[in-house]
């Protein structure tokens, strides 16, 4: 088996390992806002990010990092 290895030195700023935590809880946000839009017959409905504020996720996006070993490049 081969090893697996990220192809671009890009990685979080913050420690946080993922926001997939905040991704869902901003997507069961928003599903439950839409359905009670349609219940309601209203024809605008919102987009995510009127709903969810990114900014204030665990991390505070990504970074391209030219210094990165290949160690830091394993997944």
């Amino acid at each position: 088996m081969s090893k697996s290895e990220k192809k671009t030195k890009i990685r979080g700023i913050t420690t946080a390992k993922s926001e997939k935590e905040n991704k869902q809880d901003a997507n069961r946000k928003y599903r439950r806002i839409v359905k009670q839009k349609v219940k309601s017959n209203e024809s605008e409905l919102p987009k995510v990010r009127e709903i969810s504020n990114v900014w204030s996720f665990d991390k505070d996006g990504k970074k391209y990092n030219s210094e990165m070993t290949d160690k830091d490049l394993r997944k």
